[in-house]
């Protein structure tokens, strides 16, 4: 996919938009976001995707509502759909695919927010109809931003406010997980781990980690202790939203690395390195 603008300032004015203007989506938008939809029925780890892009109607605010905090959502004019057959890595490709259509949202000037759950049982399943054994790990708002400007101005917030993010000494390592990876030691990779540590996450939670071996960059998925046990996710019957999670920052990391010219594929290929403890899953490598 090729944006308009760089795919770094794509990913740094981006943010959760949760208030929208009643103006419809464009046609030109809307032609640009079905193209791109269209030819995503596959993940970059091999699992069948299908996303759409519909109308909001009074039925979404009400599936909403039944969520609880995603309540809040105001005015949306569309919603983004996917889903997936529960096999293999279809969540991580899940979130990766997702995470490009918001991002190409976003270059096209529309606001967007991930909202996840599980609402294969909502009326959000009616409008794709599901085949066997397909879920729908989340879904995603999208319209014109309701007050741009405001908008701008939160995003020059949230920028500065990106410090609070977890620091690259406990997110990317060297060798050895408790050997922190340094900016300098990341070489030209240190964009695209940048962008991975500024992804959006279920509760902010930031679950990867990155290991680098060698010329491999191994991703790490690092459990929140209790929170696909927690009451509000059994409640809910939520997804593995954390697996999606890693997804997004998959895909950042990827689009990242691509733009600045760094070739690479995703392949199956576990180091030998201990894991710091049974909270971490090894997910998947990035080899150059």
């Amino acid at each position: 996919m090729k944006f308009d603008a760089p795919v770094s300032d794509l990913i740094r004015r981006r943010f959760s938009c949760r208030t929208y203007s009643p103006e419809p989506i464009g046609g030109n938008e809307r032609n640009r976001l079905e193209d791109t939809i269209a030819a995503y029925a596959c993940g970059p780890l091999g699992s069948p995707l299908r996303f759409h892009l519909i109308a909001a109607t009074a039925e979404d605010n009400l599936s909403l509502r039944g969520l609880g905090t995603y309540g809040f959502i105001r005015g949306a004019t569309g919603f983004l759909i996917g889903s997936a057959p529960r096999t293999g890595n279809y969540l991580e490709d899940f979130g990766y695919r997702m995470e490009q259509i918001i991002l190409l949202a976003a270059d096209l000037d529309l606001g967007t927010c991930w909202l996840g759950g599980t609402f294969t049982r909502s009326g959000f399943a009616s409008k794709i109809p599901l085949g066997k054994g397909e879920v729908i790990p989340a879904v995603a708002s999208i319209g014109h931003i309701a007050d741009p400007e405001k908008a701008r101005r939160g995003g020059i917030r949230r920028l500065a406010g990106s410090q609070r993010r977890l620091p690259w000494d406990r997110l990317f390592y060297q060798n050895a997980f408790g050997v922190p990876l340094t900016r300098e030691t990341a070489g030209p990779y240190a964009e695209p781990l940048e962008m991975v540590r500024l992804a959006p996450s279920a509760s902010n939670k930031q679950p990867w980690r990155i290991l680098r071996a060698g010329n491999e960059w191994h991703f790490y998925l690092q459990r929140t202790p209790g929170y696909r046990e927690g009451f509000f996710q059994r409640f809910l019957h939520l997804a593995d939203l954390q697996r999606v999670d890693m997804g997004i920052a998959m895909c950042h990391f990827e689009l990242a690395a691509r733009e600045l010219g760094l070739r690479g594929e995703w392949i199956a290929h576990e180091p030998a390195a201990g894991k710091p403890d049974s909270l971490t899953e090894y997910c998947i490598t990035w080899s150059p």
